[in-house]
């Protein structure tokens, strides 16, 4: 019979199922093994090993004999050790079967192999809610080959996560808390995207993510407008509004369509040919540092072209002159294709 318990959340109750607890049902069976052996020790002075074997034919009933003869006490021992066992060996297949049937232990080992994974993990994104939005962004990390994990706490989604998506790292429970996301292996992240279909805990999860790794890349959506300042203020580092977004593209088809459609095609770089990428100053090699662009020639090294340089303060000055110099805090944005990219990145570490 499964046991319920009342916990507090949030300002409410809800109700808890308590499962039968595997590790309980081996505990009693090595504790009866235990207190058995050392019974008949003390009442019978028996060595360790005629001990055990009289734990181990009593408790299984496969009556083979004593090994010498009881005591009164000793009998009166051995019937209560048998009484004993039949309520734990009751418990314990209850236990087996619920599991079996349930599937238990197949989904509990699946979430041990699937933790185990994500302790590995290092430089990943964390991807908290998987509605519409949270699953485009995981296709998207999925043909970039960028190692994610996904936290969710509705029980459908992670069914459809564990039929459907075996490629997906998961979480399941409430992002709002610190442990999920310290599940999720926040510590080692190097950013976090949180979509959830409600902006007060989207608010609640930045405020988690940002108390946890002041130093993370938070970027969180939003329903409404006027939750955006909220957003910024819990410590967001970029705030989406979807709908926002969809019109001014649906807008700008319209006055420049050929610019949206270039920009489209930039952006399924997983399955093109070409792609962006940022250059922070961290990042560059000492001998680049402190020249311009004409100077350190990245076009004729790697082929790649510099569009746009982010300043320290977050403003962007698209293709940037010759005489620019990257600085710290900056970065530049390049364009380039497949190949290009690659020997850019091995400019920039020798190593690679």
């Amino acid at each position: 019979m499964i046991k319920f318990k009342r916990v507090f959340m949030a300002g409410s109750y809800r109700v808890q199922p308590q499962y039968p607890r595997l590790k309980t049902a081996i505990a009693l069976i090595i504790g009866e093994m235990i207190i058995g052996t050392i019974g008949y020790i003390i009442l019978e002075d028996t060595s360790l090993l005629d001990a055990l074997y009289m734990t181990v034919i009593t408790i299984s009933t496969v009556g083979y004999g004593e090994v010498t003869t009881l005591s009164e006490a000793g009998k009166i021992f051995s019937i209560g050790l048998i009484i004993t066992n039949f309520l734990v060996f009751a418990y314990g297949l209850y236990v087996v079967t619920y599991y079996i049937f349930e599937g238990k232990i197949y989904i509990r080992m699946h979430r041990e192999f699937i933790n185990k994974k994500i302790a590995k993990l290092h430089n990943h994104v964390i991807l908290v809610g998987y509605g519409r939005y949270g699953k485009e962004a995981s296709e998207h990390f999925l043909g970039l080959k960028e190692p994610f994990v996904v936290i969710d706490k509705d029980d459908e989604i992670i069914q459809d996560l564990q039929e459907n998506e075996k490629e997906v790292l998961y979480i399941q429970g409430d992002a709002t808390h610190d442990d999920a996301l310290e599940l999720a292996g926040i510590q080692h992240a190097k950013a976090i995207i949180i979509a959830l279909p409600d902006d007060t805990d989207n608010v609640f999860t930045v405020l988690s993510a940002r108390q946890i790794r002041p130093d993370i890349q938070i970027i969180s959506r939003a329903h409404n407008k006027k939750t955006r300042k909220k957003l910024e203020l819990a410590g967001a580092d970029h705030v989406i509004l979807p709908d926002q977004i969809g019109g001014f593209y649906m807008a700008t088809l319209v006055s420049k369509p050929s610019a949206v459609d270039f920009f489209s095609f930039i952006a399924t770089e997983y399955e093109k040919d070409m792609g962006l990428q940022e250059i922070a100053f961290e990042n560059t090699p000492s001998q680049w540092r402190g020249k311009s662009i004409a100077e350190v020639d990245i076009r004729k090294m790697t082929g790649v072209n510099i569009i746009g340089l982010k300043t320290a303060g977050n403003q962007f000055v698209i293709n940037p002159g010759p005489d620019s110099i990257l600085k710290e805090n900056e970065s530049f944005i390049v364009l380039g294709d497949t190949p290009q990219l690659a020997l850019l990145k091995k400019a920039l570490d020798p190593h690679e």
